[in-house]
């Protein structure tokens, strides 16, 4: 057996006149001169964080305390809605005190946030959860339109601005921000932090979803790296680049394949029940479905004019570095084999790139930089042999990971609002024949952000498929 890292003899000769044939048909692709490190982004490989911060604040200062106790408050006494039954007086009584409290709050300035990042983070997620909370607490409530009131609306497009994201509850917030450490003393690693600070249903199944998508990130720590060490290779062409390349990508295919055992082992964490219709629902932007209602910020501008989704796991700033650097074609702007079906024609296309505005900016400039590469992998792939097969391998890895992504979506979503187990008696009864009406009606099951779930999915897994080589 070989070491993971290195070639067999058999391939290394093989290597050898790929490499030497490769050297007469490239141009010398040197590394550029000074460039950007991953730090300029928010980027931080030093505390092997990646996309989180090195440590999220606990709360904002004093000034802001009305959020913070009102954000306390709401996941005491706020439940879904749609799962408030007519005799329930207390959580209609409690919920309708806690809304009146937050449209009588006073507009709160900003400025005193707006210098360090770390402040409008936290700001960002505080705010993004009253407001998810404030919509979906309402009961009885059916597609039509919600008025966001001032105090919390004109202080959540602020920070948004700032942070160049969204403003609306995103991945960055449940996932990224929304974590502390179990021993201050000790370092940051998985194992020392606790996820799922924020919670909307309180339940251990929603903690074990956030945990489960913020160990992928952490994961997506080394692939960071791996991109970082390809990019700061002082050229490509040389037989010794090309043996690291290839350790390179070797790595990779592995870090991608306990990405997708994480994916997995979430099936034994997060009941599909639980998730569908007590932690999902929360999820919902503006306009998500056919019985979500369309959201006004009062005093703000048109809803239609901002990205109101809501989060999903298709705002993660580590898979889409991964897919930039693999060269995936969501949008089937290149002719590549084999030529995409009708339903692939069908999907969301822009979906992945849309996505990408639910990011801090600064995570959004990475991606940028990295798809602006002046050694693209996927084309040094094409013309150095040697290195096609550890390609292709990170591509079968990849789409391999979206097979099992498929199989986890059905399990979570497809089945679930398909499912008829659900006894009339239980309180989210009535939001189950509503989610069967918005079946017969559409033929689909839909996203966090309305998007075809199947057809969307299964697109992104052929447009993987698609990167692969022909050797």
């Amino acid at each position: 057996m070989y070491p993971i890292d290195l070639l067999s003899p058999s391939h290394l000769f093989t290597n050898v006149i790929s490499v030497l044939n490769s050297v007469q048909l490239l141009s010398r692709k040197e590394a550029p001169g000074a460039q950007p490190t991953p730090a300029d982004f928010e980027v931080n490989l030093q505390t092997n964080t990646g996309f989180l911060p090195e440590k999220p604040i606990p709360r904002l200062p004093e000034a802001y305390s009305a959020w913070e106790d009102a954000l306390t408050r709401a996941q005491e006494v706020l439940i879904l809605g749609e799962n408030i039954t007519e005799d329930n007086i207390k959580s209609r009584v409690d919920g309708e005190l806690w809304r009146s409290q937050m449209r009588e709050l006073p507009v709160i300035s900003t400025n005193d946030l707006k210098t360090d990042k770390q402040l409008l983070r936290r700001a960002h997620k505080v705010l993004a959860f009253l407001v998810h909370f404030y919509v979906h607490s309402i009961p009885d409530q059916t597609a039509g339109s919600v008025l966001i009131p001032r105090s919390l609306a004109t202080p959540l497009l602020e920070v948004s601005s700032v942070l160049r994201m969204a403003p609306v509850l995103t991945f960055a917030d449940t996932v990224l921000w929304n974590w502390d450490l179990v021993n201050p003393e000790l370092p940051v690693t998985i194992e020392n932090m606790r996820f799922g600070v924020e919670l909307f249903s309180g339940t251990e199944d929603e903690r074990n979803f956030w945990f489960g998508n913020a160990k992928v990130e952490m994961l997506g720590v080394e692939m960071l790296h791996l991109i970082n060490e390809y990019h700061s290779l002082p050229n490509v062409s040389d037989f010794a680049s090309v043996c690291k390349i290839n350790r390179l990508l070797t790595r990779l295919v592995a870090i991608i394949n306990r990405v997708e055992e994480t994916l997995l082992s979430m099936r034994d964490l997060v009941d599909p029940s639980i998730f569908y219709w007590q932690v999902r629902p929360w999820f919902n932007g503006s306009a998500s479905g056919s019985s979500s209602p369309t959201w006004i910020f009062e005093d703000g501008p048109d809803a239609s004019t901002l990205d109101l989704s809501g989060p999903s796991a298709g705002q993660s700033s580590v898979m889409h570095a991964l897919d930039i650097f693999l060269d995936v074609d969501f949008k089937l702007q290149q002719r590549r084999y084999p030529a995409p079906s009708e339903s692939n024609k069908r999907s969301d296309l822009g979906f992945m790139e849309r996505m990408r505005r639910y990011m801090p900016g600064a995570h959004q400039d990475y991606l940028s930089h990295l798809a602006n590469s002046s050694r693209p992998l996927r084309e040094l792939a094409k013309s150095t042999p040697a290195v096609k097969e550890s390609y292709n391998a990170a591509v079968s890895a990849i789409r391999k990971f979206r097979d099992s992504h498929i199989r986890i979506a059905c399990l979570y979503v497809v089945s679930m609002a398909r499912s008829t187990a659900i006894p009339v008696g239980c309180p989210v009864f009535a939001m189950m024949q509503r989610m069967e009406r918005q079946q017969k009606r559409t033929g689909h099951s839909t996203g966090t952000g309305g998007n075809e779930l199947s057809l969307l999915l299964k697109s992104n897994r052929d447009a993987t498929a698609r990167a692969a080589l022909k050797i």
